[in-house]
């Protein structure tokens, strides 16, 4: 017995909402753990500013942090929020940056609009239904 149109377009949805929010799961994983590894890295380093060697280091690694970002999927579903994740990123990068050349002041302020910005991205996730593991204080 041969399944009707209406079922096989319903299982379609379902399946299509089914692979967008394992997509959207993905995206929200990925995005987490780069938060989370800026955020550690940037409070590590605040509390060595002026370890030059160790600014290098994170510098490096946050540059990479916001290639990655830059490269990765973007659901639909979340699509607008993506700025606002490329924005932490970049400011951590700015925040290490400042930290090479020893100026802590800048890197400060970077770090403070990071953490801004953080916020302004997950509250564009909730307004589309998605969360984020909230940052350990």
């Amino acid at each position: 017995m041969m399944p009707s149109r209406r079922a096989v377009f319903g299982l379609s949805w379902a399946w299509l909402f089914v692979v967008s929010s394992a997509w959207a799961g993905t995206y929200l994983n990925s995005a987490a753990l780069l938060l989370a590894q800026a955020s550690t890295e940037g409070d590590y380093l605040r509390a060595r500013i002026n370890d030059k060697e160790l600014a290098e280091l994170i510098h490096k690694l946050a540059d990479a942090r916001l290639d990655a970002a830059k490269n990765i999927l973007v659901p639909k579903e979340v699509v607008q929020a993506h700025p606002h994740l490329l924005l932490v990123l970049e400011n951590y990068e700015r925040a290490a940056d400042a930290a090479t050349r020893g100026e802590a002041e800048k890197f400060l302020v970077y770090q403070q609009r990071a953490r801004d910005e953080d916020r302004t991205f997950r509250g564009v996730l909730k307004q589309f239904g998605y969360a984020l593991p909230e940052p350990k204080p």
